[in-house]
C-alpha cells in the first residue's frame, strides 16, 4: 500500500513567509543581550559573520531540500547521503537543539509577559501549549502572515523610537576580542535557524526544485535586513553594557529612549512572538520525534498516533515534559548557547550532505558547503564552554544510542 503524501500547496510567497515566521520571531527579542554579553561593541560583525553562515547552510540546504522534497530535513540528506547514523545524528541534533529553543522561547514569554517570575510563566506556558497541541492545534499560513506582521509592526515601531529617541550616555564596553565575537556569532545563529522550516515542509511546497531555492534566500536577506535594524537601534538606545545585561532588551531599550509608552506593545509582541514560535516548535519538534522512533531511532512508543485526533501524543507530551525539565536549571543565555550547539552541528551534517552533491543533482559552489561545515563546527566550538560540554555529552548519549539499538534491531532502510 501506497504511504500518503502531503498535499503540495505552498507556493513561492508563502514559502518565504513561513521561513519569516520562523526566523522573525522571539529570536530577535531575545539573542541579542547574550550576544552582546560575548562581543561587546563588536555585535554587528558578530551578526554579519552569523548570516555569512546561515546563507551557506541555507544554500546547502536548499540545494538538499529542491533533490528530496521530503519531511525531515537533514535527517533525510544525512541518510541518503551519509548513511544511516548521519542521518540519525542529525535528527537527534535537531531534536536536542529545537528542545532547548523551545526551552528558550518559554523563557522569553515569561521574561516579556511577568518580569521576575519568567521561570513559573515559562513553564505555565509550555504546560499550555502541550495541551493545545494534544487538541490537534494547526498551524495556517494566513495565521503565520498575521504573527509576521504584528511582529514587524512593532520591531518597527522599536526601531523608530529607538533611533528617534534621546537616550542618555552610554557605559564604554570593551570588545569581546574574535573569540567573543565567535562566540556572539553562535548565539546569534540562534536567531537564524529557522530557514529550514522552508526545507523540512519540502513535501509540501509545489514545484520545490524551483520554490524552495528561491524562497530561503529571499526569506534569510528579509530577516538579516530587520536584525541588523533592530541592532542598530538596541545598541544606539542602550549601549553593549546595558543591552548585554537586560532580560527583555527591546522594551529597555525603547525606555531608554524616551518611548516608555511603547513598552506594553514591545513586551506584548514579544510574547505573541515566542508563545507563537513555541508552538510551532513543539510540533516540529513532536513531529522528527515520531519519524525517528518509526524507524527505530527513537524509542518505539513514541511512534504512537492518536486513533481519534490522528496526533502523536506521546511525541508531544514527551517533548513537553522535556521542555518543563530544561526550563527548571536552564536560563535564557544558556538555554540559546545549547539549542545553538545542536542546530549547528545539523547543519553541519547539512553542508556535509551537500558535499555530495554532484553538478547534475544542483551541486552549489563547493566553496558554499565547505565555508558552511568549516563555519559550523567554529561556531559550535567557542559557544560558552557549559553549553559545549553539555552539547558534547547529549550528542555522545545519542550515539551510544544508536549503537545500542542497531545491535538489538535492524533500522528501517532509507
Amino acid at each position: 500500500m501506497t504511504t500518503p503524501r502531503l498535499a503540495r500547496r505552498l507556493k513561492t510567497p508563502d514559502a518565504v513567509i513561513v521561513g519569516l515566521g520562523a526566523m522573525i520571531g522571539a529570536g530577535v527579542f531575545a539573542s541579542f543581550a547574550p550576544a552582546a554579553h560575548a562581543a561587546g561593541g563588536l555585535l554587528l560583525v558578530a551578526l554579519g559573520i552569523a548570516a555569512v553562515v546561515a546563507y551557506c547552510n541555507a544554500t546547502s540546504s536548499a540545494r538538499l531540500a529542491a533533490l528530496y522534497p521530503e519531511s525531515g530535513g537533514t535527517y533525510v540528506y544525512g541518510r541518503r547521503r551519509l548513511g544511516d547514523f548521519w542521518g540519525y545524528l542529525a535528527g537527534w541534533g535537531f531534536v536536542v537543539g529545537k528542545t532547548a529553543s523551545c526551552a528558550a522561547m518559554a523563557l522569553t514569554v515569561g521574561a516579556y509577559a511577568l518580569p521576575g517570575h519568567q521561570r513559573e510563566v515559562a513553564v505555565l506556558a509550555v504546560a499550555a501549549v502541550t495541551a493545545l497541541n494534544l487538541f490537534g492545534v494547526q498551524k495556517s499560513a494566513l495565521a503565520t502572515r498575521v504573527i509576521v506582521g504584528v511582529v514587524l509592526a512593532v520591531l518597527a515601531a522599536v526601531v523608530v523610537a529607538c533611533l528617534l529617541g534621546r537616550p542618555g550616555p552610554h557605559e564604554l564596553a570593551a570588545t569581546g576580542g574574535g573569540w567573543g565575537v565567535l562566540q556572539a556569532a553562535g548565539l546569534l545563529f540562534f536567531a537564524f535557524a529557522g530557514y529550514a522550516r522552508i526545507a523540512t515542509l519540502g513535501e509540501e511546497v509545489a514545484d520545490p526544485a524551483r520554490t524552495i531555492p528561491r524562497a530561503v534566500p529571499l526569506a534569510l536577506g528579509i530577516t538579516l535586513l530587520v536584525y541588523l535594524a533592530v541592532a542598530v537601534a538596541a545598541l544606539a538606545a542602550l549601549g553593549p553594557v546595558r543591552l548585554a545585561a537586560s532580560t527583555a532588551p527591546l522594551a529597555d531599550a525603547v525606555t531608554a529612549a524616551g518611548a516608555g509608552w511603547l513598552t506594553p506593545a514591545v513586551r506584548t509582541g514579544a510574547a505573541i512572538a515566542a508563545l507563537g514560535s513555541l508552538i510551532a516548535l513543539v510540533l516540529g519538534v513532536s513531529r522528527t520525534t515520531l519519524a525517528m522512533a518509526r524507524d527505530r531511532h527513537l524509542p518505539g512508543f513514541l511512534a504512537a498516533v492518536h486513533p481519534v485526533r490522528r496526533i502523536p501524543h506521546r511525541a508531544e507530551v514527551a517533548v513537553g515534559v522535556a521542555v518543563i525539565l530544561l526550563v527548571t536549571f536552564l536560563d535564557l543565555r544558556g538555554a540559546i548557547g545549547f539549542s545553538s550547539f545542536g542546530v549547528l552541528v545539523y547543519y553541519a551534517i547539512a553542508n556535509g550532505a551537500a558535499l555530495t552533491l554532484r553538478r547534475a543533482e544542483g551541486a552549489p559552489p563547493r566553496v558554499i558547503p565547505v565555508a558552511g561545515l568549516a563555519g559550523c563546527l567554529l561556531l559550535a566550538a567557542t559557544l560558552p564552554s557549559a553549553s559545549v560540554l553539555a552539547g558534547l555529552a547529549v550528542f555522545a548519549i545519542g550515539a551510544l544510542l544508536w549503537l545500542s539499538r542497531r545491535r538489538t534491531t535492524r533500522p528501517a532502510s532509507s
